[in-house]
C-alpha cells in the first residue's frame, strides 16, 4: 500500500520486508521483551542490519546501542518499540524524522481503555500517517514472515523457521489467536508464510495486511480472523483480486448475532441486517466465509491441500452400515448431495464386492473390508475417478496400535494419496488411539485425517457450495440493466404514497389509489378506483401503519367508507404530535402469493438488494435471501429458487406457478435503483404481491428512505 498526497508515501512494504530494523528500549534483562525480539531476530538469521537504543546500556551481549531514535543511521525500515505507553508519541515523532518507514506499537491500553488513552490513539494514527509510518497496533504482537525470516514479535513459541516456498499468512486482530491458529496449522503439517497480529489497527488494518501479502508468490491463501473489517471496501477489492489469482480467502468474522441496525426503519432494514450484508458481499467477493474456529482449520487445510474446491457431490465409504445411515442424515441437513454412482461405474464397483453387498453412495463395504483390504484401493480409486464426485470421504476405524491396524491404515492411505479432489479420512472412534505413523503418513501425502465424520462432512459442505459460488461467479452473464431514476421528492421517510408515485414513475405495479383530505373526496377517490378499497393513513413518520391501527380494509361501499373515515381520524388524534398528509384510497388487490422485495445500504459496506416471503410472514419466518445488487435475471430467479418457501411461489397444492419473471424483474430494478440514486437508505416493497405467470406483481405497501447527499 502506498499512499501519496501532502504527506510522505506509506510504503508497507518498508514494515512487512525490512531491511534493516531497530529494537528501540532494549534491556538486557533475559525474560524482557525487547532482549526476547532480539533472540527471535538472531534466531532467524536475520539477514538485514539490527540497531539497538537504549537510554541506560551501551551496549546488549555484542551489539552496540544507541541512547535514541535521533541517533539511529540512515536506512532503517522498521523499528519495534518497547517503550511505556506514555512515551509512545514521542518514539513515534522521532521514528517519522529518521523517516523510519515501518512501525510496531505492542503497548497496550489506548482505544480499548477508552478516554484520554483512545484519543491518545487517535494522535497516533494521525502522527503516522503525517509521517508516512506504516504502523501496526498498537496492542498487537506483531508480525513474522517465516519465508524470508522476518520475526517482529517479541513472541518466543516461534519454531525455527523453514524457508518454505508457499504457504498460508494468518492475519488476526488478536495476538494470541494468530498464534494458536498457525500452530494448529502447522500441526497438520500446512505451511505457513507469516503471521500478522493486527491488534488495535490504529493505521494499517487486516485489508491492508491482506492487500499486500495476497501478491507475494510465497503467499498460497490468507486465513483470517476479524472481529471488524475497517475498510470495507478495500477488503471487498482485495477479496477480489485474490479470487482472480486463485488464492483462496478464509475468513472467521465476529459478529453474527449483533442484531440489525437499530435505526432501521423498514422490514428490509432490518432483515438485512449488518452480518447479513457482510455476508453477503464477502461470498459474493469470493470469501470463504467460516462459522468457528474448527472450520477455520479445517476449510483452511482443505483449500490448501485442493485450491480447486468442488462443485460435485460426495462420494462416501465406509465399513459401517450405522455409518452410512447417519452420513445420509447428516448430508440432508448441511444439504451436501451424494449422487448415485453412474451405471457403469456402479457395474465396475459391484465386481468388486461380495454378492451381498450393494454397490451404492455411500458405499458400505461392510466388515469384509477386513479380511479383504484390498476392496479399500479398487472402489475408492474408481470413485476418485469420476467427474460425477467433486470429493470423498472414506470413515473407518483404525483402531489401537498393532499390526492390524498398520495394515488397515496403509490400505486406507493409498488409494487416497495424491487424489487431486479433497479425499478425507473422517475417524471413527473421536480420540481413539491410532499408531502415529499412519497419521504422519497421512499428512506426508497430503491427506486430511479427520477425528469425526461429522466434522468431515460440515467442511466438505462449506467446501462445495463455495466451490459452486465461484463456479456462479466465473460465468458469463448479462450485466443488469442501469435505470435513469429522478431525484426523489424529499430526503428522509417517504409516505407509503409519495414512495408508491415515485416508483410507479419507474414502472413498478402498484394499486390505483388517490389521496384524500376529507370524506367527499374520499367518496370521490373510491367511486373512480371502484369499490372495495382500502384506507390508509399516510404520513412520513409512521411507518408501520398497521401496527397503529392506520390501515382499514375491503371497505364496500359509502356507508362503510363514512365508518371508516372517522375511525381513521380517531387514531389520527391520537398521534397528534405526527403531520399526517392524508388518507391514502386504494382499489384492494386481487389475492396472491405475498413477497417482499427491497434493499438496503450499508454506510461502509454498501448496497444489497432482498426478496424473501412477504406478509405477515416476513419478520415471522426471515425468509429471505439477501442479494449482492449486480446480479442478473437469471441469478436472481436462481435465489428465489433457494427461499424456503420456494414451493408456493413454484404453485404448492396445485396453485398456478406465479410470475418469478415479474419477481425476479422488480428485485433487479430495486436493486438498479439503490445504486444510481446514492441517497437511498432503504427500499420496502412489503407485502409485493405475486400473481400466477404472466400476471406480474403489485406492491401493496411501499417505503423509500433517504438522507441528504
Amino acid at each position: 500500500m502506498t499512499t501519496v498526497g501532502a504527506t510522505p508515501a506509506m510504503d508497507i512494504s518498508r514494515l512487512l520486508r525490512p531491511r534493516a530494523i531497530a529494537i528501540v528500549g532494549i534491556s538486557p534483562q533475559p525474560s524482557s521483551a525487547g532482549f526476547l525480539a532480539l533472540k527471535n531476530l538472531e534466531d532467524f538469521a536475520y539477514a538485514g542490519d539490527i540497531h539497538l537504543v537504549s537510554r541506560n546500556q551501551a551496549a546488549v551481549g555484542a551489539r552496540a546501542c544507541v541512547p535514541g531514535i535521533d541517533d539511529l543511521p540512515d536506512g532503517v525500515d522498521a523499528a519495534m518499540l518497547f517503550v511505556p505507553r506514555v512515551a509512545i508519541e514521542e518514539a513515534l515523532a522521532a521514528c517519522a524524522r529518521r523517516r523510519i518507514g515501518g512501525v510496531v506499537i505492542f503497548a497496550a491500553g489506548f482505544a480499548e481503555a477508552g478516554g484520554e488513552w483512545e484519543a491518545a490513539q487517535a494522535r497516533i494514527a494521525a502522527a503516522a500517517r503525517a509521517g508516512g509510518i506504516a504502523l501496526c497496533g498498537p496492542n498487537c504482537l506483531g508480525l513474522v514472515d517465516y519465508a524470508n525470516g522476518i520475526p517482529l514479535t517479541f513472541a518466543r513459541q516461534l519454531g525455527r523457521p523453514e524457508r518454505v516456498a508457499s504457504g498460508a499468512v494468518v492475519i488476526a486482530q488478536s495476538g494470541g489467536l494468530a498464534s494458536f491458529v498457525r500452530a494448529a496449522l502447522a500441526a497438520k503439517g500446512l505451511a505457513v508464510s507469516a503471521t500478522v497480529s493486527t491488534g488495535n489497527e490504529a493505521v494499517l488494518g487486516l485489508e491492508d495486511y491482506a492487500g499486500w501479502l495476497i501478491e507475494q508468490p510465497g503467499t498460497a491463501a490468507v486465513v483470517a480472523f476479524a472481529e471488524q473489517i475497517r475498510k470495507p471496501q478495500a477488503f471487498l477489492a482485495t477479496a477480489a483480486r485474490a479470487r482472480a489469482l486463485g488464492k483462496p480467502v478464509v475468513l472467521l468474522l465476529a459478529g453474527r448475532s449483533a442484531a440489525a441496525r437499530e435505526s432501521a426503519r423498514s422490514h428490509t432494514g432490518a432483515l438485512a441486517g449488518d452480518y447479513a450484508v457482510i455476508e453477503t458481499l464477502l461470498r459474493h467477493q469470493g470469501v470463504l466465509l467460516v462459522e468457528s474456529l474448527e472450520e477455520l482449520f479445517d476449510l483452511a487445510e482443505l483449500t490448501l491441500r485442493f485450491p480447486q474446491p468442488p462443485t460435485a457431490g460426495l462420494a462416501m465409504v465406509t465399513d459401517s452400515g450405522a455409518v452410512k445411515g447417519l452420513a445420509l442424515d447428516a448430508c440432508a441437513a448441511l444439504g451436501l448431495d451424494l449422487p448415485r454412482l453412474p451405471p457403469a461405474l456402479a457395474a465396475a464397483i459391484q465386481a468388486e464386492l461380495p454378492d451381498f453387498v450393494q454397490a451404492d453412495n455411500p458405499l458400505d463395504l461392510t466388515a469384509q473390508a477386513i479380511t479383504h483390504p484390498q476392496m479399500y484401493a479398487r472402489t475408492i480409486a474408481p470413485l476418485l475417478a469420476s467427474e460425477s464426485f467433486g470429493s470423498l470421504l472414506l470413515t473407518v476405524i483404525i483402531g489401537e496400535a498393532g499390526e492390524f491396524a498398520l495394515a488397515k491404515g496403509k490400505a486406507c492411505l493409498a488409494p487416497l494419496a495424491g487424489a487431486r479432489k479433497p479425499a478425507i479420512i473422517g475417524l471413527l472412534g473421536d480420540e481413539v488411539n491410532v499408531p502415529a505413523s499412519i497419521i504422519a503418513d497421512a499428512r506426508a501425502a497430503g491427506i486430511p485425517f479427520f477425528r469425526s465424520p461429522e466434522r468431515a462432512l460440515r467442511a466438505l459442505a462449506r467446501l462445495t457450495a463455495h466451490g459452486r459460488a465461484l463456479a456462479a461467479a466465473a460465468r458469463p452473464r448479462r450485466a443488469p440493466a442501469a435505470i435513469a431514476a429522478p431525484a426523489l421528492p424529499a430526503p428522509g421517510t417517504l409516505s407509503e404514497y409519495a414512495s408508491k408515485a415515485y416508483l410507479a414513475s419507474l414502472g413498478i405495479a402498484v394499486p390505483r389509489g388517490e389521496l384524500a383530505d376529507n370524506l367527499i373526496d374520499a367518496t370521490e377517490a373510491a367511486a373512480r378506483v371502484g369499490f372495495p378499497v382500502a384506507l390508509k393513513l399516510q404520513s412520513r413518520a409512521l411507518t408501520h401503519k398497521s401496527d397503529a391501527g392506520a390501515v382499514l380494509l375491503g371497505i364496500a361501499g359509502e356507508r362503510e367508507l363514512a365508518d371508516a373515515w372517522a375511525s381513521l381520524q380517531q387514531v389520527a388524534a391520537r398521534h397528534a404530535d405526527i403531520a399526517f398528509e392524508g388518507i391514502l384510497v386504494e382499489a384492494m388487490a386481487p389475492p396472491g402469493v405475498e413477497a417482499i422485495v427491497g434493499a438496503r445500504r450499508d454506510r461502509d459496506w454498501g448496497p444489497v438488494a432482498l426478496v424473501g416471503l412477504g406478509g405477515v410472514w416476513t419478520e415471522a419466518l426471515n425468509d429471505v435471501r439477501v442479494l449482492p445488487v449486480d446480479l442478473g435475471h437469471d441469478e436472481i430467479k436462481d435465489e428465489i429458487g433457494r427461499l424456503k418457501g420456494a414451493p408456493l411461489f413454484a404453485g404448492a397444492r396445485g396453485a398456478a406457478p406465479c410470475d418469478i419473471e415479474a419477481l425476479a424483474a422488480t428485485v433487479e430494478r430495486i436493486a438498479a435503483l439503490i445504486v444510481a440514486r446514492p441517497e437511498i437508505c432503504e427500499i420496502d416493497l412489503n407485502p409485493l404481491r405475486v400473481y400466477a405467470a404472466g400476471k406480474g406483481v403489485l406492491a401493496l405497501d411501499a417505503l423509500i428512505v433517504s438522507e441528504e447527499r
